[in-house]
């Protein structure tokens, strides 16, 4: 759980830089395309395209095309439409998608993991942000197509990756390969080249959340996600909302409720404990 953690604390800043820094500056496409070549590189060194099964290649190209390339064309574009908090408080609904996706590949319901993930929710919707702009519904659709894209992505790396015994960063550049043609993809059917980078600042941004919040951070969660349960993966992707806001109000000075923000913490925190105790329980 520790690589969860770690990464929560990474990608607490990743919000409020793209909201801050790059989101209607620079072209969306342009920016996805940046940090997944970035990512890309920082793996491609590792990769060890003999040793690996063709069959996980694909595999991992196609999880890496959906959770990182799809999900990053609809996490960028939201920030078009609604602020660093409301985006951040839309994505309590993943922790969901990750359950029930999982219960419905196994066939059967598993209250605890539903359980663990419902109190994250309502830890999540205790920091309400008030002023929800006329772009709502657009915004709220963009969240939740990336929500569903990234929890997806989740499930089926962790299910792939726990059935085997290869070394992770051996073979996780598959994952970015697929992100990038995805990338690749969009941004030339879709991207603006008036919109590019043009400050020093925008492109140290770019190289940060390339290399360290998506290369890193990625291998460092799904990794993350093949050594705990279902219930707690779906607690963890909820406690980027509080980690996130709080970088947000405490670095940039936004607006938030603090009070609202420390009780939803602490509801989040709850669910992990729930979560973690039952599991060692079931493990005696």
């Amino acid at each position: 759980m520790r690589y969860l953690f770690a990464v929560t604390l990474l990608w607490a800043f990743s919000f409020s830089l793209i909201g801050v820094y790059l989101a209607g500056q620079v072209d969306a496409w342009f920016s996805v395309l940046m940090r997944i070549a970035l990512a890309t590189l920082v793996f491609l060194p590792f990769l060890k395209l003999t040793q690996t099964p063709k069959p996980l290649a694909m595999k991992l190209m196609l999880i890496g095309a959906l959770q990182l390339g799809v999900m990053y064309g609809f996490y960028y574009h939201s920030f078009l439409y609604l602020s660093v908090p409301e985006v951040l408080l839309f994505t309590v609904m993943t922790p969901i998608y990750i359950t029930l996706l999982n219960d419905a590949i196994e066939r059967h319901f598993n209250p605890r993991f539903f359980l663990a993930a419902i109190i994250a929710v309502a830890g999540a919707l205790a920091i309400r942000y008030e002023s929800i702009n006329s772009d709502f519904l657009i915004g709220l659709f963009l969240v939740q197509a990336a929500n569903i894209c990234f929890a997806t992505g989740q499930v089926s790396y962790k299910r792939l990756m726990t059935s085997n015994g290869l070394e992770h960063k051996t073979v996780f550049g598959w994952f970015f390969i697929g992100a990038l043609i995805v990338a690749i993809v969009c941004f030339i059917l879709f991207g603006n080249t008036n919109k590019l980078p043009s400050t020093s600042t925008q492109w140290g941004v770019l190289i940060y959340l390339g290399i360290i919040a998506s290369g890193l951070g990625y291998f460092g969660w799904n990794k993350g996600a093949t050594l705990v349960n279902v219930g707690t993966l779906a607690v963890m992707n909820n406690l980027l909302i509080p980690a996130g806001i709080a970088v947000n109000v405490l670095i940039w000075n936004r607006d938030a409720d603090i009070f609202r923000l420390s009780i939803g913490a602490g509801i989040i925190l709850a669910a992990l404990l729930i979560n973690q105790i039952a599991a060692k329980s079931n493990r005696d």
